[in-house]
């Protein structure tokens, strides 16, 4: 693709590359927050003034808008970041299986524990342990997260000594955990202990002038490529899969395109055509004729989450499909990557 320093104001829309921050992790990666909108800045400035505490950090958002690289930039900022930042999605794991992951177990504590094995707590000693989706955590393992932030000691699973490690806790989520907890779905004490300070990760929707920073980023050059119905499409479309949804969009267009100036015919369906993704449809409302069974599908599953305030296992419940084919599906329609998507 030719240097978009030259070509970008003439084809493209879309705001170019205007800021890229760098920051260096414990194993030399770089996490790059792409962007200069002021829904960005706003969250960027609450976590650089946190970050270098011992605080806990709830990180709210939507699915997509790069919770995990804010805590990664937590990380990285505080006297932990020489040691390690270990992140786990609580709800890709089954229930039996998460308070293994998370705590660990002794020899002989269940079928299949042939050995003993430390959990990610343990492994996290000294640095950073990332909790995504702790909304998905069921209420009896939350009892026994509780008792680890408070005590700062916690039992492998059929262990019966206690041990003692620092860690700090850093988790998100993309549901309402107040009203969780008035629901009665969640432990009010450990919503406290978690949400000392809370930093909101915002939706690409709302942070649109960034759109042109991030696609270059994924694709230099993209923009210079661009025609003017194209940017106004991806300029038009809601993004509700966010940051993943345009990574996956951007990597469609340079696919098909084969190095040619990208067209709406090179958008999938449901940007190209904004009604094939109406999130406004009521659900008593007939879809419009013209939407195809594949976006017809995305955008019932869709619904169903936002039904279920995000719950992937109540939704994966009602659709009759196991919550690996749900995480499946996220991930194609660009809402989940690909590591949340294989279970």
């Amino acid at each position: 693709m030719s240097n978009p320093s030259n070509n970008i104001n003439k084809t493209s829309n879309l705001p170019g590359l205007t800021l890229k921050q760098n920051l260096k992790g414990s194993a030399g990666h770089t996490f790059e927050i792409i962007g200069t909108s002021e829904k960005l800045k706003q969250t960027l400035s609450i976590v650089d003034r946190v970050a270098p505490t011992n605080a806990s950090i709830l990180i709210l958002g939507e699915s997509g808008t790069g919770k995990e690289l804010i805590a990664r930039r937590i990380h990285a900022l505080s006297d932990r970041s020489g040691a390690s930042f270990i992140a786990i999605n609580c709800g890709a794991i089954t229930e039996s299986l998460l308070e293994s992951e998370l705590f660990g177990h002794e020899k002989g504590a269940f079928t299949g524990a042939v050995n003993a094995k430390k959990g990610l707590v343990e492994a996290a000693d000294g640095g950073t342990l990332f909790l995504d989706e702790i909304g998905e955590m069921p209420l009896s393992l939350q009892a026994k997260l509780l008792r680890f932030l408070q005590e700062g000691d916690f039992y492998r699973v059929g262990g019966k000594d206690s041990i003692h490690v620092n860690v700090r806790i850093l988790s998100a989520t993309n549901r309402d955990l107040e009203s969780e907890v008035r629901n009665g779905k969640f432990r009010e004490d450990l919503y406290y202990r978690l949400n000392t300070i809370s930093v909101k990760s915002p939706a690409l929707r709302d942070r649109k002038e960034d759109l042109g920073a991030l696609m270059e980023y994924f694709s230099p050059g993209i923009l210079s490529v661009l025609t003017p119905e194209t940017s106004d499409c991806l300029l038009r479309h809601p993004w509700p899969g966010n940051i993943r949804e345009l990574q996956n969009t951007v990597e469609r267009m340079r696919v098909l395109s084969g190095g040619n100036m990208i067209t709406p015919q090179e958008l999938p369906p449901s940007i190209r055509n904004p009604l094939a993704h109406k999130k406004e449809l009521k659900f008593n409302e007939i879809p419009p004729v013209e939407m195809s069974l594949e976006d017809l599908e995305r955008l019932h599953i869709l619904r169903c989450l936002e039904h279920f305030h995000g719950n992937k296992t109540r939704a994966a419940q009602s659709l009759k499909i196991t919550i690996k084919t749900l995480y499946n599906k996220l991930h194609r329609y660009g809402i989940l990557d690909k590591s949340e998507a294989n279970l």
